[in-house]
């Protein structure tokens, strides 16, 4: 198995076999929270008008995202896991719009099979590309507003690569320092209404959903996101 990672948008678009599309703050660790309140489905794109098109297309749906880390407005929910918790979101389809997350799933159009991954469910994205057993795989850390590296993307990838490569190292000492770099934002008072400190933890809990999230082109150019349970 061949394992490579890459970056940003431009990875995504580069990225060939099965592909993980990496964004922990806080795309798809929202996506997993979001199945988690039962949503029966994710519909992701990287454009807020179409978001509106499908919201009017679907009944029982839900927006969630962000631009500049903020709620979108007219949108229902921002992109933060503390937001989800407290909804019932059951039977729910989510439409969902982010800055990097989803922009990299729409742009990974070379992927044998599309995944998307956060540290939430890092250990099942290893068991189930473990099962297929692929030739390649390339892990795509999206970035901060998918210009940026970062720290805890290409963590979560060198923890998916470590993984796969049966390489078993500790990581969470690394994980619990991201409060101190990459997560110091969501500690910052004049971020707590859109970036509050529990989304922080929420986005650092190793392996806290059994089940991956399988990206499929739509008839329409979007992702469907769905939930695998393993």
């Amino acid at each position: 198995m061949k394992i490579e990672i890459l970056e940003f948008t431009h990875g995504a678009s580069m990225a060939k076999g099965t592909t993980v599309i990496i964004d922990v703050f806080r795309a798809f660790s929202v996506a997993c929270y979001a199945f988690d309140s039962g949503a029966a489905r994710i519909i992701a794109t990287d454009n807020i008008d179409k978001a509106f098109a499908l919201r009017n297309s679907y009944k029982n749906t839900v927006t969630i995202g962000e631009r500049n880390e903020r709620k979108i407005e007219g949108f229902d929910l921002g992109n933060s896991p503390t937001e989800i918790i407290r909804e019932d979101l059951s039977g729910k389809t989510v439409i969902h719009t982010t800055t990097a997350g989803t922009a990299g799933l729409l742009c990974a159009v070379n992927a044998d099979l599309l995944l998307a991954g956060s540290i939430v469910n890092a250990g099942a994205v290893i068991r189930f590309i473990k099962s297929v057993d692929p030739a390649d795989v390339t892990l795509v850390a999206m970035g901060h507003r998918k210009e940026t590296s970062a720290e805890e993307d290409l963590l979560c990838a060198e923890m998916i690569a470590a993984g796969l490569s049966g390489r078993h190292s500790d990581f969470n000492k690394r994980i619990d320092d991201l409060r101190m770099s990459a997560g110091m934002r969501f500690f910052d008072p004049a971020n707590i209404a859109f970036s509050p400190p529990t989304d922080f933890f929420l986005c650092t809990m190793p392996d806290r959903f059994n089940f991956v999230l399988k990206a499929e082109r739509r008839f329409d150019g979007n992702i469907d996101l769905m939930k695998i349970d393993l």
